[in-house]
């Protein structure tokens, strides 16, 4: 068994190899292409080919970690039907490699691509990602969403902030920043603008060319607005900067740890997170697709092939690769539009071709 074994992962592992590589490329150029037209548009800034170059690099763990489900079908998909066509597999199979098996070792296989495709989508994409929207903002303009930024809440014991940031910097700060400041009942206390502010580490954001304005209280007699210019102004929050770019940049590229922690936010603080509980939950289901994949590809071994057949099945294989994605992203937006339970939605893609990989693999290989 270690040699049939060693024979399929070896085959299997170049092939995916190979298409990854394959679409990769593709997707680099067409981003390259897409960077080619701002080098005109921001050279004043000093925007040059090594910086889009280096963007479009940045972008490449982000479609790995998109492509490798579909890659792995794909890939084993075309192994598996040239095993049949060349009759490989029927050797195989004489020699002790059954149905069970060969789903078992398929399996053990798609467990390692899930490995992967975790480690890529929660740790190489989201780095490398703020990294590219970071060296982008340095000479292309600052970071925002919509025309006033990003809005967050956070609520103290005495009292509730919204904070409004206006945008990212290439160096991490904030951008115009303001914060309002409510009593438990809703009313207006006071408001702070700064022109920056900075993350500290002591769970805090440091303002600076700070303007405060104190509002009076509903005790007092006399209506009386007190302001006040600051150098710098500490502020004790438990906003971080992973929150603050989840408000500003996709959530799809941010970590699943970083995305639990701002859902939690968000809830603790009465705010909708559904747009992110999916997210959350197709961050954990995402990588699992690989396991219905090598399944969906082992019943391709049980065919019987003409010459030159293969190249209809492979295509095939592309298709379902592809529906699988977009079938993926529709499901997103249709539950967050229809307000679905966020885990149904993030899991029915995958529930819906295991039902068509396990039907399949019976069809085609147990009653066959």
């Amino acid at each position: 068994m270690k040699t049939i074994r060693r024979l399929i992962y070896g085959e299997v592992l170049y092939a995916v190899m190979f298409v990854t590589l394959g679409f990769l490329a593709l997707f680099f150029f067409f981003d390259f292409v897409e960077e080619i037209q701002s080098l005109g548009r921001h050279a004043a800034t000093g925007y040059r080919l090594v910086h889009a170059l280096t963007f479009v690099g940045l972008m490449i763990p982000s479609h790995l970690y998109e492509l490798l489900p579909i890659a792995v079908l794909i890939g084993t998909i075309f192994v598996m039907a040239r095993f049949a066509q060349s009759s490989e597999f029927t050797i195989l199979r004489t020699s002790g490699l059954g149905p069970w098996r060969a789903l078992k070792t398929l399996l053990l296989l798609g467990a390692g691509f899930v490995v992967l495709t975790f480690a890529v989508g929660d740790y190489i994409s989201p780095i490398a990602d703020r990294t590219g929207q970071l060296l982008k903002a340095r000479y292309q303009g600052r970071i925002t969403v919509g025309q006033t930024g990003a809005w967050l809440k956070e609520k103290q014991r005495y009292a509730q902030y919204a904070v409004n940031v206006n945008a990212l910097e290439s160096d991490g700060s904030m951008r115009d920043v303001r914060i309002f400041e409510f009593d438990n009942q809703g009313f207006l206390m006071s408001m702070v603008q700064a022109e920056t502010a900075s993350f500290g580490d002591d769970d805090s954001w440091t303002l600076t060319r700070v303007g405060r304005t104190e509002f009076p209280s509903r005790e007092t007699d006399f209506a009386r607005i007190d302001r006040a210019t600051l150098d710098s102004y500490r502020w004790p929050n438990r906003i971080s900067s992973e929150m603050v770019s989840a408000a500003l940049l996709k959530p799809e590229r941010m970590s699943t740890i970083d995305l639990f922690q701002y859902i939690q936010h968000l809830q603790a603080n009465a705010q909708t997170a559904q747009r992110y509980e999916i997210e959350f939950w197709k961050k954990v289901f995402y990588p699992l697709s690989c396991l219905v994949m090598v399944v969906l590809a082992l019943p391709f071994a049980y065919l019987h092939f003409r010459s030159g057949g293969i190249a209809a099945y492979v295509f095939g294989g592309v298709m379902a690769g592809i529906s699988f994605f977009l079938l993926n992203n529709v499901f997103g937006y249709i539950g967050n539009l229809q307000n679905w339970q966020p885990w149904l939605t993030a899991a029915l893609p995958g529930i819906i071709y295991s039902l068509l990989s396990l039907t399949a693999f019976g069809w085609l290989v147990l009653r066959r």
